[in-house]
């Protein structure tokens, strides 16, 4: 499956923006997709994650409450609604997928097989 994330932008604290990771290739709904976060100065760090159905979803302790992954599988397209950005919600955000994780390793990057390009989103205080 190919991703390409895109939505990332400038925005002030407080503001929200709606990230896409749209996917192309395969049988999409067979894939859990999950998005992660970068910055120069950290590893990378999972952000949320949505089940194969859009049943479950999981969340960081960090944005839980804030934002909202959503799936359309007949869009083949995976959502991040971002409310209440922080300036540290600043990083280069990318979406992943995998077809045979499970949901104890839902959390963990290196158990994701396909990867977008990322998209930065910049939260000016």
């Amino acid at each position: 499956v190919q991703l390409q994330a895109s939505g990332g932008g400038l925005a002030q604290a407080g503001d929200f923006l709606m990230l896409s990771c749209a996917a192309s290739g395969s049988t999409f709904s067979g894939y859990v997709v999950a998005w992660f976060r970068q910055t120069p100065e950290k590893e990378r760090e999972f952000v949320a994650a949505i089940d194969r159905s859009g049943a479950y979803t999981y969340y960081a302790d960090s944005v839980k409450g804030r934002f909202t992954i959503s799936r359309d599988n007949s869009k083949t397209t995976v959502y991040l609604r971002m409310n209440s950005l922080k300036p540290e919600d600043t990083a280069v955000y990318y979406c992943a997928a995998s077809r045979s994780i499970i949901v104890s390793s839902i959390r963990k990057s290196d158990m994701y097989n396909y990867w977008g390009q990322g998209t930065q989103v910049t939260v000016s205080s």
